[in-house]
Order: structure tokens, then C-alpha cells, then sequence
């Protein structure tokens, strides 16, 4: 055990951080390992790869993020602005790189590989924007004169200018979402936020008239019978299969067909071999995490940690909720990993860095390290 009496940086994390939340977060990487073993094997074999393949990269990838993990967690505030920073721009470095000489995969060029590793640049952007962004947000509630609304709408048409122009409208709608959820947070006008709406609409009504495969997904979800629809079809007998307690580990169907039944389907497989009971059990760790770190941001005093607890939590859990929404065929195919469940090493480490950043500002705090350290950035006029 730890002592409370230690004042070693590894006692004073323990102490401090959400246990609760930390363990929930845990039995989510645990629920994402036992379902990459139900549900990739088939595909691997599908390729002509070793049947645990995409199983063994998976508990690869979860050794570094675990280290991702933990490590931020232990940062405090003001080092969590700067390593923010840093990633944001090298992702914007990377994703720009990406469209330069990066591989063309179903019309997209979202990936690039480096030393051997494939990389999206975009999912670790998400994180460090959203942190970028809160910043900026508790910098204009404290110092109006200046233009950090500016500076961060500014920040947010860069990212969304190149992910379009990959395109992977999944990940800008995301980001869209998140970012006015998070200028409602911080105060601003209403009519700022009506405006935002406006505009993503705008922009999704504009994707469906001059990018054939946004206006091909967009209407075989309103009428099935205009295209390829195997996927979600199999998706959804995948729940009917399972019903409440499933048919058991190993005894899917659906994963024998589904292209993607270990990164964008892998609920649907969930479903079918655990049933309806693991779902609304995975739905409520996502729900838990997520109002859980909304409540521990809410009791913050600091602005910043406040906006950027708020904003990551919400992009954990829209991500979530829009993966879940694709495989009960709410709404079109987007393309986008749940996290910690689905397949994906970019996803995976990059999902932990943002959870990371939650635990450490959801830490427990004295009320005089949290006001010396504003005291500090406004001193300097910088994060």
C-alpha cells in the first residue's frame, strides 16, 4: 500500500487522482481485449494472415498506451497546455504530410507510414486541439481584450480544412460537435453556436452534392435498396442473432462476412456472441466515464481545466455514441473506431493520451496550487 504520509510524486498521484474513474477506464482496455480476440481472428484468416494477427497487435498497442496513460496523467495543468501544443502541431505537420505523400485507400489519404508504423495524424490531433481550444476559451473569460475566440476558430478551420481535403468527413463533423459544445461551455452567445449548427450543416449539405461517397452512404441509409448496404445488414442481424445473452465466445456469425468486424463493427460482434446484456454493460462504462469527469470538471475552479476536462469527455463519449449510432444503423456509416474496443494503434494510443489528460485534470488539487498557477500564466501572459 501507499502510504498518505510518502510525498513522492507516485503517492501524490495515487491519492489524488479518480480511482473510480481510472478503473473504469481499465475494465474498458480489459472489455477491448477480449473482444479483438472474438472478433478479428476470422478477418485476419479472410487475408491470409496469422488468425491472431490483429489480436496480438492489439495487446501490442495497449503497452504503450497504458505508459501514454499514465504518464500524462501524472502532468499538472500548465504542462498539459504545453504538451498540447507540441502534439497539435506535429499532427498538423503530419496530416499535411499525409496528403502529400500519403497512400490513396478508398478515394482518402488518411494514413502514412513511418519507420515501418501507419500513422493517423488526425486521431491525435483531436485531444491536443480540444485542449488547444479550451485554453483559449478560459483565456478570453479571464482576459477579454484578447482575441482568443479568434485565435481558436482559427485553430479549428485549419483542422477542418485538411481533414476535408482527405476527406474523412466522420472526424470534422466530430471535431465540429466538440468544439461548439465546448464555445456553448465557455459562455458565448447563442447566436455563435445557432451559427456553428448553420454552418456544419451548410457544409454536410455541400459534401452530399460534390463528394460522390458522402451522398452514396448518405443515401443508402435513407433507402437501403440504392446500394450496398451488406455491412450494416450484417450489423443488425448481428443483434438479432445475439438477443439478450448472446450465442457465446466464438460463436458468431456475422464476423465470418463483416470486412470490418475488429474496427468499425466490432459492437455489432459484441453483440451477437455476448448479447444485448454486454452492450448496455459497455454503454454504461462509457456513460459513467464520461459524466463522471463531467462532474469533476464542473467542481474546478480552474477555468482551463474546467473547458478542457468538459471537451475531452465529451469527444470520448460522441465518438462512442457515433460508432453505436452506425452499428444499430441510426445514422450513415462514419467510419470511426470505439474506443479502446475497436482495432487500430493510432486510435488506441492517441485515445489514451486524452483520457490521460482527463485523469490529471480531474486530480484532486489544493485551491492554492490551482490559483499560483493561474496566477503564473496570467503573470506571463502565456500557457
Amino acid at each position: 500500500m501507499i502510504s498518505r504520509e510518502e510525498r513522492t510524486p507516485l503517492s501524490e498521484w495515487w491519492w489524488t487522482v479518480d480511482k473510480p474513474l481510472l478503473a473504469a477506464i481499465i475494465a474498458l482496455m480489459l472489455t477491448g481485449v477480449i473482444l479483438s480476440l472474438a472478433a478479428s481472428p476470422p478477418v485476419a484468416t479472410r487475408i491470409g494472415l496469422d488468425p491472431f494477427h490483429f489480436f496480438s497487435r492489439h495487446v501490442m498497442f495497449l503497452a504503450p498506451a497504458l505508459i501514454v496513460l499514465i504518464g500524462v496523467s501524472f502532468l499538472p495543468p500548465r504542462q498539459i497546455r504545453r504538451a498540447a501544443l507540441l502534439v497539435f502541431v506535429l499532427s498538423i505537420i503530419l496530416i499535411v504530410a499525409t496528403l502529400l505523400f500519403g497512400p490513396e485507400v478508398k478515394g482518402s489519404r488518411r494514413w502514412i507510414t513511418i519507420i515501418g508504423v501507419n500513422i493517423q495524424a488526425s486521431e491525435s490531433a483531436k485531444p491536443a486541439f480540444v485542449v488547444m481550444a479550451a485554453w483559449l476559451f478560459a483565456e478570453s473569460t479571464k482576459r477579454p481584450e484578447m482575441p482568443a475566440t479568434t485565435m481558436a476558430l482559427t485553430m479549428l478551420l485549419m483542422l477542418v480544412a485538411l481533414l476535408v481535403m482527405e476527406p474523412d468527413f466522420g472526424q470534422t463533423m466530430l471535431i465540429l460537435m466538440v468544439w461548439g459544445a465546448l464555445f456553448f461551455i465557455a459562455g458565448m452567445r447563442m447566436i455563435w453556436v445557432l451559427g456553428l449548427a448553420g454552418a456544419a450543416a451548410a457544409g454536410l449539405f455541400s459534401a452530399y452534392l460534390f463528394v460522390p461517397h458522402v451522398a452514396g452512404r448518405i443515401k443508402r441509409f435513407m433507402n437501403p435498396a440504392s446500394g450496398d448496404t451488406f455491412q450494416v445488414d450484417m450489423a443488425m442481424e448481428a443483434f438479432s442473432n445475439g438477443g439478450w445473452f448472446g450465442l457465446g465466445p466464438g460463436e458468431g456469425i456475422a464476423k465470418r462476412s463483416l470486412p470490418d468486424s475488429h474496427t468499425d463493427f466490432v459492437f455489432a460482434v459484441a453483440a451477437e456472441e455476448f448479447g444485448i446484456i454486454l452492450c448496455l454493460m459497455l454503454l454504461a462504462l462509457y456513460a459513467f466515464i464520461v459524466i463522471r469527469t463531467l462532474s469533476r470538471a464542473y467542481a474546478n475552479e480552474d477555468m482551463f481545466a474546467r473547458f478542457a476536462a468538459s471537451g475531452l469527455a465529451i469527444l470520448f463519449g460522441v465518438q462512442g455514441a457515433i460508432n453505436m449510432a452506425v452499428n444499430l444503423q441510426l445514422i450513415p456509416a462514419k467510419g470511426m473506431t470505439l474506443p479502446f474496443i475497436s482495432y487500430g494503434g493510432s486510435s488506441i494510443i492517441s485515445l489514451a493520451y486524452g483520457v490521460g489528460m482527463m485523469l490529471a485534470l480531474t486530480r484532486l488539487r489544493p485551491r492554492t496550487e490551482v490559483e499560483s498557477s493561474n496566477d503564473a500564466v496570467a503573470a506571463r501572459g502565456y500557457a
